[in-house]
This record gives structure tokens, sequence and C-alpha cells, in this order.
């Protein structure tokens, strides 16, 4: 464990009232960017959970994932495979390999993909994140990683607030759970 990061990660998070229009209060992880050290030191920190599974790739969704995912890789000495979310403007003319996620802690139903040559069969995967709620977007990843052949060896978050059975299913490791978080 990192009990000193996991305790600057904690006094760097903010929770912000949107007002009184919103009903629960918003997270603001924009302190962990803005200091160095702790930019410096998340991927590692993330690698380490996985160090011992010799993980060949990280896959990490977007956004906050295409930030922490290099991170992870680069410590591990690996590469990165992004995943990308089905929809908006952007078109991406590579194929992809798409998983559907079962409801997020938004309500949302999303898609998610990787482009189907970054993953081969063989690959050991570590997934990141920065927050997992659901494990929606985790359970979308292990099918996308196992269709293209590949395995999900490790799954490691920043910020873990789902159920305990999500972490289990998954072997999701974390920096913070909610608890570190309390507003």
């Amino acid at each position: 464990m990192h009990p000193d990061l996991s305790g600057r990660l904690a006094a760097a998070f903010r929770w912000l009232d949107p007002g009184p229009h919103s009903v629960h209060l918003v997270s603001d992880v924009t302190g962990w960017w803005r200091d160095g050290e702790l930019l410096a030191a998340v991927g590692p920190a993330l690698a380490d959970f996985a160090r011992p599974a010799r993980p060949t790739v990280v896959v990490s969704p977007e956004v906050s994932g295409f930030l922490i995912g290099p991170l992870a890789a680069l410590s591990l000495g690996v590469g990165f495979a992004p995943a990308v979310k089905e929809g908006g403007d952007r078109r991406i003319v590579d194929p992809v390999t798409w998983a559907d996620a079962p409801v997020d802690y938004r309500g949302r139903r999303l898609r998610l993909g990787v482009r189907t040559h970054q993953l081969r069969p063989g690959d050991r995967v570590l997934i990141v994140d920065d927050w997992v709620a659901t494990g929606a977007q985790l359970q979308a990843l292990h099918a996308v990683v196992a269709a293209l052949g590949a395995e999900v060896v490790a799954c490691a978050a920043i910020v873990s607030t789902c159920p305990p059975s999500v972490v289990e299913a998954y072997g999701l490791r974390s920096l913070l759970t909610a608890a570190d978080l309390q507003p």
C-alpha cells in the first residue's frame, strides 16, 4: 500500500457544492494533476498493484484514463492502449472492438472500445481508471480484452467507491476508498 501517497491524494481532493439546483456534491480531482509530485507518483503506485502479474499493456478509458494510463504504462515499461467511448463528434477510422457497459453511476449506458490492432492474443492487460463507482466500465473493458484474445491480469484505480462485490469480481485495487474522501 502507499499510505503517504494516499494521504496526499485525499488532501488534494475536494468536494464541490454546485448550488441549490443539485442534489449531490461534485468531485474535484484537479489538485492531483496540479501537484507535480503527486502526478509523478500516481502512475508507479497504480503499476505497483499489477507489477507481479507482469502486464504487457495498460488499457484505460477516456478521459482521465488517457492521463493516468500512460503514467502507469511508463512505470511498467509497457505500451498503452486507450479505450474510447462511443459517441460524440469524433470519428475513429480504425476498426474498433466494442462492448456495452451496464448502467453507470449517472444512469448512462456507455459503449467502450479499443482499436482492434492495439491488443493482441496473449497480451496481459492492466486496466487503470481514476474512479470506479459501479464497475460498469471495468465490465465492458474485460469483455473487449477477452474478445481480442488478451487477458486482464489486474485492475487498479485511484479511487474505488464501488460495492465490495465489484472489488472482488475484478480484483480491483485502489489508492483511496469512499471512506478516505468523506465530505
